[in-house]
């Protein structure tokens, strides 16, 4: 089994769309959904982003690596060091590892990298 690259791009770069637009937009959403959807977004895109660049990998596989990813960007914002905490202050480097440690957003992780593997069974089962 190999997952096609081109739809797996198209999924990772449309979630990262509709991560950002959460973010900027986030308070025209349903609080709970603009307190949830970014970090949820967030483990989804990765989950597709690790199905993109091993498209062998049979998907249990992707949603572990992915989950411990997430998890690890997650823990990492226990440490605070001058020089990781510069990299947090960019935009982008805030986008990737975030700010500080937060239990709900593993929860979020979770939920994004299990819709993820729901959409990849669905989206390999619909392209043999």
């Amino acid at each position: 089994m190999k997952r096609n690259r081109l739809i797996y791009c198209g999924l990772t770069v449309s979630v990262l769309a509709l991560g950002l637009a959460s973010r900027r937009f986030g308070t025209y959403l349903l609080p709970f959904i603009g307190a949830y959807a970014g970090d949820t977004l967030w483990s989804l895109m990765v989950f597709f982003g690790i199905a993109l660049l091993f498209n062998w990998l049979p998907t249990k596989r992707v949603a572990l690596l992915a989950l411990l990813f997430s998890f690890g960007i997650e823990i990492s914002q226990l440490y605070h060091a001058p020089w990781i905490d510069a990299i947090r202050a960019t935009r982008l480097g805030g986008l990737i590892l975030g700010f500080g440690f937060l239990l709900t957003d593993l929860f979020c992780y979770s939920v994004g990298i299990v819709v993820g593997t729901l959409i990849d069974r669905w989206v390999i089962a619909h392209t043999k």
